[in-house]
């Protein structure tokens, strides 16, 4: 049996197994989402469910139980407490599952794990989730200029953060 992590009435976060990775690689590889996060080999994905400062989790329907995306939080045993939201990609777009998914990893982290702070990187030119993640809570604390390589071109990312003591005010 799959070691649930969270719920929701719409999604389930599990725990991902070996089995799963063929649809990570594939819903990862999709040109809609590798141009958005760093593409990762199976192996990759494989040594990552290995290491205990990582939670790598399946986001699946919880109608059909079918697999609609992936996430990874790493810095699960951070000392300080900042937990990364590493990598987030949904195959099922358009139906609220990445708004969900987000709502239950900010659950995840400040609840379960005691995070103090949840930060996450995302591409400039990713509009989209920035919108998201700021509609969540999550503010904006700098761009770390042109450092990924992707497609021949250097892109910058935005670093974002949201903080235990915002998320309970936000959830109120």
């Amino acid at each position: 049996m799959s070691n649930i992590i969270e719920k929701s009435s719409i999604i389930v976060l599990r725990t991902t197994e070996e089995k799963d990775l063929e649809f990570v690689v594939n819903a990862e590889g999709n040109p809609i989402n590798a141009q958005y996060v760093t593409v990762w080999s199976r192996e990759q994905h494989k040594n990552a469910l290995l290491e205990k400062d990582i939670l790598h989790l399946i986001v699946e329907d919880s109608v059909t139980n079918k697999p609609v995306g992936y996430v990874i939080i790493a810095g699960v045993k951070n000392p300080s407490k900042n937990i990364e939201f590493r990598r987030i990609v949904i195959s099922d777009k358009g139906k609220g599952l990445g708004r969900e998914t987000l709502r239950l990893i900010k659950k995840i982290a400040f609840n379960r794990l005691g995070a103090h702070r949840l930060w996450l990187d995302v591409r400039c030119k990713n509009l989209k989730a920035q919108s998201l993640y700021k509609s969540e809570g999550f503010v904006e604390e700098g761009t770390l200029r042109e450092c990924v390589f992707y497609n021949g071109e250097y892109e910058s990312l935005i670093i974002m953060s949201i903080l235990k003591e915002e998320y309970k005010g936000f959830t109120c």
